[in-house]
């Protein structure tokens, strides 16, 4: 069995080829879009998405060594994420499912990065951090469905980082040979500033903490604000995931998502895994950030259990939330 996936929920516009025998992934090519200045503008982002699609699509089916007519199945990101960039994936998946009369699977973005994550980790039952630029949540699969323990109330640790690094002039880009901007600027602090540190009960409050940091930005020594933000962003993820372990008794932590890569973070949990006798396991950098191979390879566990969708009804979820999600192959 072949699967095309495609994600464009965000800034990355990706198309992933899978079988459902190892190696499992064939092909993993994806274009991201990087503004010269500012964030990302939702009509830029789907203008890239679209201009770069043939392109993305044909590099994928070449470095597969596949046809597209050998495809068995189309599978699309319909959401969370940025409406007009999903817009842009959904049209795509759609046409080709119509084209070249193919069976059109609707993958939850979160769901894609898991599936990926307990692919390339080999976890068989974690507690799982799902760490990205739009995501931060705490979460385990229990009966038909992934739970969630705990998650920010506000905005992401990655967009958090993110926007703190861009609007203090670190980035654009964001990570510079493999680490990202605001560990480089960290690593030549270390004087702790004090900055709102906000856990209610399982859940995380980020919002204030990049107010208050901006503003500790224009009165103390950028790299030891760095250090600050960082330590603080991550001490309260780690308050979190202590009360998760401690509820759920999990020996697993498995971390997805882009902010998987950052180092400082990952010896932080390697710390707290010791303490409770549990093993971190995190997603290979190459699956670490949005990709169209996770989306490929949920869908396929996803069509292997009959989830598919008509194209008529293919609308994009902006907002769809992976505890609303049916996983009938972990059932």
């Amino acid at each position: 069995m072949l699967v095309l996936g495609i994600e464009s929920t965000a800034h990355t516009f990706g198309v992933g080829i899978v079988t459902d025998e190892r190696p499992y992934i064939l092909s993993n090519v994806r274009d991201t879009y990087i503004p010269k200045n500012g964030g990302m503008k939702p009509t830029d982002l789907a203008r890239h998405h679209a201009t770069v699609a043939a392109d993305v699509i044909s590099q994928a089916l070449k470095e597969a060594s596949v046809s597209i007519k050998d495809v068995d199945y189309i599978a699309v990101a319909l959401g969370p994420g940025i409406g007009p960039a999903l817009r842009v994936g959904a049209v795509v998946a759609r046409t080709l499912a119509l084209k070249f009369d193919k069976k059109l699977v609707p993958v939850n973005h979160g769901i894609g990065h898991i599936e990926i994550g307990y692919l390339t980790t080999g976890a068989k039952d974690p507690l799982i951090l799902y760490l990205s630029g739009g995501n931060t949540i705490i979460t385990t699969f229990y009966e038909g469905r992934f739970r969630v323990f705990g998650e920010t109330l506000d905005i992401a640790l990655g967009n958090l980082i993110d926007v703190f690094s861009r609007e203090v002039g670190l980035a654009p880009p964001y990570v510079v040979n493999g680490k990202h901007v605001i560990d480089i600027c960290a690593d030549q602090g270390g004087k702790l500033i004090e900055l709102p540190y906000v856990v209610k009960g399982q859940d995380m409050s980020y919002s204030g903490l990049l107010t208050a940091s901006l503003k500790a930005a224009r009165k103390y020594d950028l790299h030891d604000v760095c250090y600050s933000i960082r330590e603080v962003a991550f001490d309260m993820l780690l308050e979190a995931t202590e009360r998760a372990m401690a509820l759920t008794g999990k020996r697993e932590v498995m971390i997805v998502g882009g902010v998987a890569a950052s180092v400082s973070l990952r010896k932080k949990l390697e710390d707290l895994a010791r303490e409770w006798d549990a093993e971190v396991k995190i997603v290979p950098p190459a699956f670490a950030g949005d990709n169209g191979a996770m989306i490929a390879y949920a869908g396929l566990l996803a069509g292997k259990h009959g989830v598919f969708v008509d194209v008529g009804n293919s609308h994009i979820r902006p907002r769809w939330r992976i505890d609303e999600v049916p996983v009938p192959w972990r059932a």
